[in-house]
């Protein structure tokens, strides 16, 4: 059974009524395969009636589902020889941030990533994808490690934001996350971004300063979450559904404004739905996008990148 969010209750009522129906059939003589098939219909109609209409709220609590795919399961799915590697060189290693080297689609790559974890020991062992700088630091090291042997970057984004820690704020985050998008800039290499769940931050822009900033259909992307935009506006949280409408967060806003060059569609009812669909459509954006920059050399590359960002600065603004 799926773990439903509160606004797919009918649809939870229907399968709870399917489940019924299929532990009874194994109990009696009865066919009950024409009765399920309609009320599996029904499921369908109505799944595709919901989301076709989400709410940027909505679609908040859909990319934070808990059985929604994390970062590790898209590499071990789609990275052949994944070599994880590990720290920053400069004060320790960050579990919240993944990173190694593997073939992606047949091409050599490194890829990066923010990881929740998957239950409570894995969130709390990753810090539910909040890194702190020895995390922003290894990413660094890795995307340096990348520009040395002309490998292409992959970063999978997925964090709610940075740690605020006291820890994180002595050992200099803002000062970290700076140098990671620097770092971005100045990369000689291509860079794929894709944001899988939450982006949240300057903790997913740290990583996401990409030549191809790619969406999940019901992912989210943003300056702040829309709980503690509605802190900071309100004083009270209650009203983060509203702070969620004003953010244009959703992956079709993001678009129009021109945030990010394309959304990655997803199975119907989300990626937790159809984890495997989900993740088969990761890899071909990805691989996609590594295709469309295969053969730009380096100059052009970092000077698109830079050019990239500055456009939306000037739009800002005007």
């Amino acid at each position: 059974m799926h773990n439903f969010l509160d606004f797919e209750k009918p649809i939870a009522e229907l399968e709870g009524k399917i489940e019924e129906l299929r532990h009874l059939g194994g109990d009696s003589e009865l066919n009950i395969v024409d009765e399920v098939a309609k009320l599996q219909g029904k499921v369908d109609k109505l799944l595709r009636q919901t989301y076709a209409k989400l709410t940027p709220w909505e679609r908040t609590q859909v990319a934070r589902h808990p059985d929604r795919p994390h970062t590790m399961d898209y590499v071990e799915a789609l990275v052949a020889d994944f070599t994880p590697l590990a720290g920053d060189r400069l004060f320790a290693e960050d579990p919240a941030i993944v990173g190694g080297l593997g073939r992606i689609g047949g091409a050599s790559a490194v890829i990066i990533g923010q990881e929740k974890g998957a239950d409570t020991e894995g969130r709390v062992r990753h810090n539910f994808g909040m890194a702190r700088p020895e995390g922003y630091r290894k990413a660094q090291r890795l995307m340096k490690l990348a520009e040395r042997f002309g490998l292409p970057i992959i970063t999978l984004i997925d964090t709610p934001g940075a740690y605020p820690g006291i820890d994180a704020e002595a050992r200099g985050q803002a000062e970290a996350i700076a140098r990671t998008v620097e770092a971005c800039l100045g990369l000689r290499v291509p860079l794929i971004s894709v944001t899988l769940g939450e982006g949240g931050s300057g903790g997913a822009m740290a990583l996401a300063t990409a030549n191809a900033v790619l969406m999940m259909e019901h992912a989210i992307y943003s300056v702040i979450s829309p709980e503690g935009c509605a802190s900071i506006l309100w004083r009270d949280g209650d009203h983060a559904e509203e702070a969620a409408a004003a953010l244009k967060l959703t992956a079709p806003d993001l678009l129009e404004l021109g945030v990010i060059d394309a959304i990655i569609p997803e199975p119907l009812g989300g990626a937790h739905r159809d984890r495997a669909a989900a993740i088969k459509a990761v890899g071909e954006a990805i691989t996609g996008a590594l295709g469309a920059h295969a053969g730009i050399d380096g100059d052009t590359l970092k000077e698109q990148r830079r050019q990239k960002f500055l456009e939306m600065g000037k739009k800002g603004l005007g």
